[in-house]
């Protein structure tokens, strides 16, 4: 057995993708782990090493010779929680004929450490392969690859954290005989596979995962995998006020409330003179949004509103809006058109006697 440099720079090369470079920064460490594959013993003796803290990109020699079953190389990112989250981000399994392919995953959502996107919005899967050889004398495990499609619900308000990925369901299967590298097997899906009654409240994430055909060297094993998570559509309200309220006074005080915040989102809380009018750039409500550029799952939006300075500088008709800027556009989720009238109206009479 001897080190093959070359297969294994390319297998790291791959791994150092666009999910990889995302996740430096103080909230994610990274690191690489290879298992040996030995079809002649148990999985749970099988060899494996881990290389830590792993640059955003780059690649580097295999810390172990490949046996001739192959070795799988496992891309791990962790986020720095209490309890840390790991989240298993890309695999490759390298042996002397079988072929590479990639998986990559991509939104409307530019954000990379983990491909995400709502339950409402398209996406599209991407899916590279090279090193298939035509010749029918050839092993079948040089011949093909095979693409699977997964499906796991987090549930009504499950995040992903600690849920048990062999329990995904199997979507499909589609044997890939082509080399595809500059052209790219290409499947976009208007829709998600998440079940739920209300679809635009599913959460849960589809896998896309490339694998080896097994022959009587080394069982099948993950070429390539990568997952994109769905997040519900989110939802918010405006009380204190009602439609066509005639408000006297003093203004009272407001609660604006958003259900799933999508992830990296802005809450916005604004007012402005006249009807409701979509696209309307009014006056900012201290207090009554927030931004969100860190999170990485859904949150729910509540905060409540008394002092309004000189939002509002005259009386008349006003409109109070509530809206999401999120990679997906501004959005408006909730909205009240109200009457203002703080004008002091004094009847009487003067009578003098002569």
């Amino acid at each position: 057995m001897k080190k093959l440099p070359f297969i294994i720079s390319a297998a790291m090369g791959l791994l150092s993708s666009p999910l990889m470079a995302a996740t430096t920064g103080s909230t994610f460490t990274n690191y690489i782990r290879q298992v040996q594959i030995e079809p002649s013993k148990p999985q749970s003796q099988w060899v494996q090493w881990d290389m830590q803290n792993i640059a955003a990109s780059g690649e580097s020699l295999s810390p172990l010779v490949i046996n001739p079953g192959g070795a799988r190389f496992e891309l791990w990112t962790v986020k720095g929680t209490t309890p840390p989250v790991s989240y298993l981000l890309d695999t490759r399994y390298v042996s002397t004929y079988t072929p590479i392919a990639g998986v990559t995953i991509t939104s409307q959502d530019p954000y990379a450490t983990i491909p995400r996107t709502r339950a409402d919005k398209p996406f599209t899967v991407k899916v590279t392969v090279q090193g298939l050889i035509a010749d029918a004398g050839a092993p079948d495990g040089a011949k093909s690859v095979t693409l699977l499609q997964h499906m796991q619900s987090y549930g009504t308000a499950g995040t992903g954290v600690g849920i048990d990925r062999t329990q995904a369901t199997l979507l499909g299967t589609q044997s890939l005989t082509q080399n595809a590298t500059t052209t790219p097997y290409t499947y976009t899906f208007t829709t998600n596979s998440i079940p739920g009654a209300d679809r635009s409240k599913v959460r849960g994430e589809q896998r896309y995962s490339v694998f080896s055909v097994a022959d009587y060297q080394a069982p099948a094993s993950q070429l390539a995998s990568q997952f994109v998570q769905i997040w519900p559509v989110p939802n918010g309200s405006i009380t204190g006020v009602t439609s066509g309220q005639m408000v006297r006074f003093q203004m009272p005080t407001l609660t604006f409330s958003v259900t799933d915040v999508y992830p990296g989102s802005n809450i916005i809380a604004q007012a402005y003179k006249g009807p409701a009018v979509l696209n309307t750039t009014g006056i900012t409500i201290p207090g009554g949004g927030k931004n969100y550029p860190s999170e990485t799952v859904p949150v729910n939006h509540l905060y409540s509103v008394s002092t309004f300075k000189n939002v509002f500088d005259s009386d008349g008709q006003w409109t109070i809006e509530l809206l999401s800027d999120s990679p997906f556009g501004l959005e408006r989720l909730a909205y009240v058109t109200f009457m203002l009238d703080r004008t002091i109206q004094m009847n009487g009479s003067v009578t003098t006697v002569d």
